[in-house]
């Protein structure tokens, strides 16, 4: 059978071959599912955190040093998802992906967006002024939250696979990291209404989040934020 022949075979039978869904009670392992058209539905949270301009540091800088800032970077983002009870699905490069489930899943999804804005500001950017007083460089991000019923599928091929995530939320968290880095964290409006009250305002009152219209995005409503969450 020829190379082509195979890929047909291949094609025909994800096409044709009848679903099996599960509802999921956990965030599943790439083990948990199999090669065949075998799902698990889920309402979850998706968290997406990237690093701004990364190609830009790649170009001026070198190797060692931009390994360093993904280092840092990745390594606090994935520290503070894991406290807040996010279970990390992937790392791409420069940035990670993490879901949230359970009832409060927003909430702990929009706090992790603001202590990992915490940890560029006050823990990354300072120490790396301290380590490379020369280097005019500082750590941009935004990380992005949307919510929705997922669809997850493995793919790929034997002993080379992992998990799709299909749904509103995976893609909408990921196109809100292209916005800007002057608003380090951005929630959807679904994200935002069933957020708890102490993660939409400070002590003394003031809202955390201001609301913008998203005009790549058909004029729908998000909300964007500056502040942060002290570690």
């Amino acid at each position: 059978m020829s190379l082509g022949e195979d890929f047909a075979k291949e094609v025909r039978k994800i096409f044709r071959e009848t679903w099996t869904t599960q509802k999921g009670r956990k965030v599943p392992e790439p083990e948990d599912l199999g090669l065949g058209n075998d799902a698990v539905e889920l309402d979850g949270t998706v968290l997406y955190a990237d690093l701004d301009d990364s190609t830009n540091l790649v170009d001026r800088y070198k190797p060692e040093f931009a390994a360093e800032i993904y280092k840092a970077y990745l390594s606090c983002a994935a520290k503070v998802i894991r406290s807040e009870g996010g279970v990390i699905t992937s790392y791409d490069g420069d940035r990670i992906m993490a879901v949230y489930i359970g009832d409060s899943k927003n909430t702990s999804a929009a706090r992790s967006a603001l202590k990992i804005n915490y940890a560029v500001t006050h823990i990354i950017n300072p120490i790396l002024k301290e380590c490379y007083p020369k280097a005019n460089y500082s750590v941009r991000q935004v990380v992005g939250i949307d919510t929705s019923k997922l669809f997850i599928a493995r793919t790929g091929i034997r002993k080379s696979n992992d998990l799709v995530w299909v749904g509103r939320a995976a893609n909408y968290a990921a196109k809100l990291c292209s916005l800007s880095p002057n608003y380090p964290s951005g929630v959807t409006s679904s994200v935002y209404s069933d957020m708890d009250e102490s993660v939409k305002y400070s002590n003394d009152g003031r809202s955390i989040w201001e609301a913008f219209t998203w005009h790549d995005m058909n004029r729908m409503t998000i909300y964007r934020s500056t502040w942060w969450w002290s570690l």
